[in-house]
């Protein structure tokens, strides 16, 4: 089958690489793609918010299977398009996907569904907020109602930093002027995967992920600069309890509402005295967790998504290795503030390339046969192994082996687990 692959990112170059490795894949493409994506499969210069346009792409290239990869698609209504085309779609409506274009909409399906999360109120006026700040003190958790590409979120340890998130928010630093004021919460975070084809729901596995930008879980918060899977702290108990008081009665809630939800469900979680939490949807693979996953599902996850956008889920099983994955981003000097482009990467050429080693493009452009920096995010260095330290020791010697003094990476990826 034909399958197109929307993004551009580390998170799609997993994907595609993921989906290269099954034989019902006869041809891909990914728009607008990387330097990484252009080495394997065809790139393509589509507005993917665009739905009309990558309707008619669709339609022109034959098409069979789109796997839509960033959330700001899903929340324009791409997925709905394609549908109505008369094409398989893994991503969620435009409807559905508000659990994530909208973290007022999600508290009110929580509080619907009796899903456990923090406390919240929303605001749009600017004192009433700052009153609130005021009333609840701090520590407390500052969110962006709205798509922000992961940052808007501030974990506000004293008031004057809570009081300036909520003035930024509210001036439309973040693109929106709604806030949501969330009571701080403690324990260890995690993710959890699900693929939900409207009616079933199947965990597909579980990851943590490292949003500051610097090691000590210091510096400011990024989309993200390393992950690894499986999360240790999600055991299975833990992993069923999670379905059975978040992820069902939500998917539920979202069904009697007449919007009922397909795609991955990407459930962030706060764990404390063995109790989850929601701390938030995504209506996507997450990135950098995707990268672990995908080196983990490996050709089974294309059988996974297409059995999600027909509506097979009840059939399908997961069948994973009892392995480990960890990625680790390489970014760009300055990330997640100010940074330079332009700067050549070398020795990529040199590294392996296997099912178990994998350096996933993110923000990297090719122009005249040099591969250089285009992102803030660059380079995944990605790495499977029997044990987490196995994985950690191959992802860190593939970010070791690449000669670009003009990036930084993390040095503790894992070093909860570990």
């Amino acid at each position: 089958m034909n399958i197109l692959i929307l993004g551009g990112g580390g998170r799609e170059h997993a994907l595609a690489w993921a989906a290269l490795q099954n034989p019902k894949c006869d041809r891909l493409i990914v728009a607008p793609g990387n330097a990484g994506t252009a080495a394997i499969a065809e790139n393509a210069r589509l507005d993917i918010e665009d739905g009309d346009a990558v309707a008619e792409f669709a339609a022109e290239n034959g098409v069979d299977f789109v796997i839509v990869g960033p959330e700001a698609p899903l929340v324009a209504g791409v997925a709905d398009r394609l549908r109505d085309a008369g094409l398989a779609v893994f991503g969620p409506s435009a409807a559905a996907a508000q659990l994530e274009g909208s973290k007022s909409f999600t508290k009110s399906i929580c509080d619907a569904a009796g899903a456990p999360t923090a406390a919240y109120a929303h605001f749009t006026d600017l004192d009433a907020a700052l009153a609130h700040v005021e009333t609840q003190g701090a520590p407390i958790v500052i969110k962006a109602d709205g798509l922000a590409a992961g940052k808007g979120v501030i974990v506000a340890m004293d008031l004057e930093t809570a009081r300036e998130a909520v003035r930024d928010i509210l001036g439309g630093q973040f693109g929106q002027a709604e806030v949501v004021i969330e009571e701080f919460m403690s324990g260890e975070e995690a993710s959890l995967f699900v693929l939900v084809d409207g009616t079933e729901c199947l965990p597909v596995g579980t990851a943590q992920d490292h949003k500051r930008a610097f090691d000590g879980d210091e510096g400011p918060n990024t989309g993200g600069m390393g992950a690894y899977s499986p999360a240790p702290v999600l055991t299975d108990a833990l992993v069923e309890k999670t379905m059975a008081e978040i992820v069902r009665p939500t998917m539920a809630e979202m069904a009697r509402r007449g919007t009922p939800y397909s795609g991955v469900l990407y459930a962030g979680l706060m764990i404390e005295d063995g109790q989850p939490r929601l701390v938030e949807y995504n209506c996507r693979w997450g990135d950098p967790e995707c990268q672990a996953l995908m080196m983990r599902l490996g050709a089974q996850a294309l059988d996974l998504m297409l059995a999600c956008a027909e509506g097979r889920l009840g059939a399908a099983q997961v069948a994973w290795a009892d392995d480990h994955a960890m990625t680790v981003v390489l970014a760009a000097k300055g990330y997640p503030g100010a940074y330079d482009k332009g700067s050549e990467i070398r020795g990529l050429e040199a590294l392996p390339e296997t099912s178990s080693e994998m350096m996933f493009h993110a923000g990297t452009t090719e122009t005249e046969g040099k591969i250089t920096a285009n992102g803030g995010r660059v380079l995944n260095a990605t790495a499977r192994g029997a044990t987490l330290r196995e994985a950690r020791d191959r992802a860190y010697a593939l970010a070791e082996a690449t000669d670009w003094p003009q990036g930084f990476w993390r040095s503790d990826i894992g070093w909860r687990a570990l």
